[in-house]
């Protein structure tokens, strides 16, 4: 891996999901920048050099030390005990992605100094274990867009089941107030992007903050004898989980139809087949995407969903007509953790049951 990353790429001419690509590898790159790297420009700086002066690799190096530095105190405070979808953990997290992806976009205004701080403020109050609060500041002079949003997101947090949505809301906020530095910055046509992520993080949050909660049973009506004929016994139903691993089904980083590999279209043609043809009592699919704990929580998300979207829509053009409907979950609901693995071959190959599609089929019992 090069350890020179280069910071200057243009705001205009590449698309978002290139650019979130170039993100994920940039910030993986930082993590194993080595000391030395930036030992000449001072490893505890905390603020960026001013947009005027980071004209030299000396200054950009420097500028990764304080970008590395900061992910290293969110380590800590891990690896302290602070769980990863802690809200104020996320935030922390979610303002330093935000913060980099920008600074590697070239952007000239202050937003990457903004977030930056902004992360670094909440680590700073973790730190000495106190309350960071639940604000999401409109840093940078932000419009507050999509009011909509911003009240769904309260009410996600007096929830009975937020502890299970945490990190999707504290991600959400950061995104809208990323696209409201965007319209600022570009124009809608740039804040677009980060509004549909923000859209798409809150759909998840509630959905995860609903499933979070048992579901209460109504109490049983007693009624009186009557002479109306008696009704039928309900179906039993049953669910079947079938887990398709995202390495046989797509190439890395990929999740489109074109996307999908030799082995994983034999895999789906198979299931398909067993559907539509061998299972006749199947009543609805539901699909989950999964990543691993590598890369940003936006971009993670996106990415599930994708391939769980384009499972469904291969499955519809081979035959099966029952309701399919798509969630990504991104990095939630790891199965394996790999502590201990630095090394980035050996931690990829570890990690390679996160990255997977769950099919949960719904049928009638048959017997």
């Amino acid at each position: 891996m090069t350890k020179n990353v280069a910071l200057t790429t243009s705001k205009v001419g590449v698309g978002f999901r290139q650019q979130m690509i170039l993100l994920a590898i940039a910030m993986a790159a930082i993590a194993t920048m080595p000391v030395c790297a930036i030992a000449d420009s001072g490893a505890q700086a905390t603020k960026l050099v001013v947009q005027e002066e980071r004209t030299s690799d000396g200054a950009i190096h420097r500028d990764n030390g304080v970008y590395r530095d900061t992910q290293q105190r969110i380590k800590k405070l891990n690896d302290g005990g602070r769980r990863v979808a802690d809200y104020q953990l996320s935030k922390a997290q979610c303002w330093l992605d935000v913060s980099f992806h920008e600074y590697s976009r070239n952007d000239r205004g202050n937003f990457p100094q903004e977030a930056l701080s902004e992360s670094q403020r909440i680590i700073s109050t973790l730190e000495k274990n106190q309350d960071a609060g639940q604000e999401t500041p409109l840093v940078n002079g932000a419009e507050k867009l999509r009011l909509d949003l911003w009240a769904r997101y309260e009410l996600l947090k007096k929830h009975g089941g937020y502890q299970c949505a945490t990190q999707q809301t504290a991600c959400a906020e950061v995104e809208l107030v990323h696209a409201g530095n965007e319209i600022h910055e570009a124009g809608w046509r740039h804040a677009k992007p980060y509004v549909q992520i923000a859209e798409d993080l809150i759909g998840a949050a509630e959905k995860a903050a609903a499933s979070c909660v048992p579901a209460v049973v109504p109490t049983a009506v007693i009624l009186a004898p009557a002479v109306t004929p008696a009704l039928p016994v309900p179906a039993t139903l049953i669910k079947e989980k079938i887990v398709l691993s995202a390495d046989a089904l797509f190439y890395f980083d990929k999740s489109g139809n074109g996307d999908l590999l030799p082995k994983g279209r034999v895999e789906l043609d198979d299931l398909a087949q067993k559907i539509s043809a061998g299972r006749t009592g199947v009543i609805s699919l539901d699909l989950v995407g999964y990543t691993d704990r590598l890369g940003a929580v936006a971009y993670n998300f996106r990415l599930s969903k994708a391939r769980a979207n384009t499972v469904k829509v291969y499955l519809q053009e081979h035959g099966v007509s029952v309701p399919i409907s798509v969630n990504g979950r991104g990095l939630q609901d790891q199965i394996i953790a790999c502590k201990g693995i630095s090394q980035s071959t050996v931690l990829h190959t570890c990690l390679q049951p996160n990255r997977r599609v769950e099919v949960f089929v719904t049928q009638l019992d048959q017997h």
